[in-house]
């Protein structure tokens, strides 16, 4: 991403602050995976998404309108010691001419530094209530100040949520954004169709995954995005398998979610397939009632639509499906009404995409689901989940489960689907596995 691309985000964020306001937003610490070995680290979104900066133990400080600076950048100093065994660090030199501070400080004057910057301040802008340590350096310094009054210094009369303007900002996304998003898609679409060719019957889960994780790496993906699902035969009816270590049998389907991140930046595809490369006829009845769900939510995403539009739209033609193959009974309206598909389809339709995979922003707004604009990106995923054992239901849909899952671009004119080219068709999906199982 280009550092003008941060420097755009940090001055929007600061003409939200406004003369008098300060916004403090700190690094997220690491994590211990267990005894003295870290998960490996990744940056907050959001202290990211304004920074660019990658390290932890790291303070960024926006003042608006501070005449000797208005980025300031709290972090590690520079040690040689340290930096041979666990890499380099920018240090203060590099907070400024690598990502644009206008000063720098070591993360230990925290409690020096800060108190001095946020005395005159009116408003203090920051996360409360996200990162425990910091809320307590956050009240320590205004206590300090407090008790400073007699001396003249005015402390912050109010102490204001950062998250909420700052993820309105994340939830639209800008050129630099959405070039980073179709990496990230294009990354995940060579991966699945990797992993769809690989697949064999008598095979494992766990090869499956191994090949997508290898090519997501070798086209440049740090990391998956999330945990990824992918769940053969009964295990494709659990929303959020992850165990991923199961045999794979002729005559399963095999249903595989999975992103890859790049830049920073989420993909999110579903795809469901057949273990054995062909679909029977069970299985292809379920597969279009939910690919036309798919469709049909799709469409309605366009600026004049409601976020809830694609659900209403997927319901209704799950709904029909479901009693079009005899699993449900009765008429539409009342299975909508009555929510009897719930049994089958227990999920909502999508969720915002961006730097994180469930991403920021409101769904409603004055408790109103909100209208869909350009710039924002979303997922559509509708599916079908018919455990063994369903009640009145034909045995042979049990152990269907069934996804698809696109990542969606709302566009001035309408949409843009941006894994358009991850064949999700019946005839297209068995053309792929048939290049990989010939």
């Amino acid at each position: 991403m280009d550092k003008q691309e941060f420097v755009l985000r940090r001055q929007e964020l600061m003409n939200i602050v406004g003369d008098g306001g300060i916004a403090l937003l700190p690094s997220a610490p690491e994590a211990i995976r267990n005894r003295d070995v870290h998960y490996p680290y990744r940056p907050d979104s959001d202290f990211y998404y304004l920074t660019g900066f990658p390290e932890p133990e790291a303070l960024m400080v926006l003042i608006p309108g501070r005449a000797q600076g208005e980025f300031l950048l709290f972090c590690r100093e520079r040690n040689p010691e340290q930096e041979t065994w666990h890499g380099r660090r920018a240090g203060l030199e590099g907070a400024c001419d690598k990502y644009g501070a206008d000063d720098a400080f070591p993360i230990t004057d925290i409690d020096d530094i800060v108190p001095g910057l946020m005395e005159s301040r009116r408003r203090v802008y920051y996360p409360m209530g996200c990162y425990p340590e910091f809320d307590t350096h956050v009240m320590a310094w205004m206590n300090q100040l407090r008790q400073a009054a007699r001396r003249g210094v005015n402390p912050p009369e109010e102490v204001i949520a950062l998250d909420h303007v700052l993820h309105e900002m994340r939830l639209f996304k800008s050129k630099a954004e959405i070039t980073a998003m179709r990496q990230a898609a294009a990354i995940a679409i060579s991966g699945h169709l990797r992993a769809m060719r690989c697949c064999r019957p008598n095979g494992n889960e766990a090869d499956v995954e191994a090949e997508l994780l290898y090519e997501f790496a070798r086209l440049g993906s740090k990391s998956t995005a999330y945990p990824s699902i992918i769940g053969g035969g009964a295990n494709g009816c659990i929303l959020h398998y992850t165990e991923n270590n199961a045999r794979l049998n002729a005559g399963d389907l095999l249903l595989i979610d999975a992103g890859a991140e790049f830049d920073y930046y989420a993909s999110d595809i579903t795809r469901t397939f057949p273990v054995n490369g062909t679909f029977n006829s069970a299985q292809k009845e379920v597969y279009e009632w939910v690919l036309a769900a798919q469709l049909a939510a799709i469409e309605q995403v366009r600026p004049d639509r409601h976020w809830n539009d694609p659900h209403d739209a997927a319901v209704r033609v799950l709904s029909e499906g479901l009693l079009a193959m005899g699993i449900l009974q009765g008429n539409i309206e009342t299975v909508i009404k009555e929510e009897q598909y719930k049994r089958f389809y227990m999920h909502r339709t999508g969720h915002w995409l961006g730097m994180d995979v469930h991403d920021v922003g409101d769904y409603k707004i004055d408790e109103q689901w909100r209208l869909l604009e350009a710039g924002m990106v979303l997922t559509v995923e509708p599916g079908l989940y018919i455990p063994a054992g369903s009640r009145g239901v034909d045995p042979k849909y049990w152990n269907i489960g069934i996804r698809i899952e696109d990542d969606v671009l709302v566009t001035a004119q309408g949409h843009e689907v941006l894994t358009a080219a991850m064949p999700k068709t019946i005839d297209a999906i068995e053309a792929v596995m048939a290049t990989g199982q010939s």
